[in-house]
């Protein structure tokens, strides 16, 4: 099991977002560059994982106790995904996601990844 967590992603990431294509395409540029070096600076670089599926566990504590919808969330990591799957050398489809949406808010928002084996199937 590993995890990494990530600031609170910009709302121009959302599917819902109706912003210039150059805008989304510079914040999901951004966010994924933040993934990549994120997960770069806490060793996952060569990171030996188990082979097959890997469970994803996507925990998102938002800024306020307002509650996103975990699919708009899911969108909105999708660059953060991608940067996680690069820095580990694998295809991103191998990712089975489970996000879930806490009713804890954390001051700017976070979000939480944990990469577990596929015969974990259960949150850690």
């Amino acid at each position: 099991m590993i995890t990494l967590t990530l600031p609170w992603p910009s709302k121009d990431l959302s599917p819902n977002a109706r912003v210039h294509w150059s805008r989304k395409a510079k914040a999901t540029k951004s966010a994924r560059q933040r993934a990549v070096l994120t997960a770069f600076q806490a060793g996952w670089k060569g990171m030996q994982l188990p082979a097959g599926r890997l469970h994803l566990w996507i925990d998102f504590y938002p800024p306020t106790k307002q509650m996103p919808d975990d699919d708009n969330m899911l969108g909105r990591c999708k660059a953060y995904r991608d940067g996680l799957a690069q820095v580990l050398g694998i295809d991103d489809q191998r990712f089975i996601s489970h996000p879930l949406v806490r009713a804890e808010p954390r001051k700017g928002g976070e979000v939480v990844f944990i990469i577990t084996g596929a015969s974990q199937d259960v949150h850690p």
